[in-house]
């Protein structure tokens, strides 16, 4: 059983940065691939980012893309969510999560694929 954890959420003004973090527990994020989404009020969840089990392959929402970047630390059994350049319609609560998988290079911004998730941690951005 993975246990995710996320960190690093808090208030910016726009064009400000904030660096993610999701620290696991109970596993290795080598066994899985990871996503990060985020969910405003009153509105559906959406996907922001993953990468693959091997961690060679990401993929980004349109939206963030050119702006957010993601990574693992394997060492620190962490990963982390880069947002740079943000926006007030960033604000959002913000989940990691993650996928078994076989696969070592496949992503998915599916929500539904993902089985372990985060308790989520607030951005908001103000202008």
């Amino acid at each position: 059983q993975v246990q995710l954890e996320e960190s690093g959420g808090g208030s910016v003004q726009a064009g400000e940065s904030l660096r993610l973090s999701c620290a696991a527990s109970g596993g290795s994020f080598s066994s899985v691939g990871m996503g990060w989404f985020r969910q405003a009020p009153g509105r559906e969840r959406e996907f922001v980012a993953a990468f693959s089990r091997s961690g060679m392959m990401t993929d980004y929402a349109t939206s963030v893309k050119g702006r957010f970047t993601t990574f693992r630390d394997g060492a620190k059994n962490t990963v982390h969510l880069q947002m740079n350049n943000l926006k007030p319609e960033d604000t959002a609560v913000y989940y990691c999560a993650a996928r078994p998988t076989m696969s070592l290079d496949s992503t998915t911004s599916s929500p539904g694929a993902y089985v372990y998730w985060g308790q989520g941690t607030q951005v908001t951005v103000s202008s």
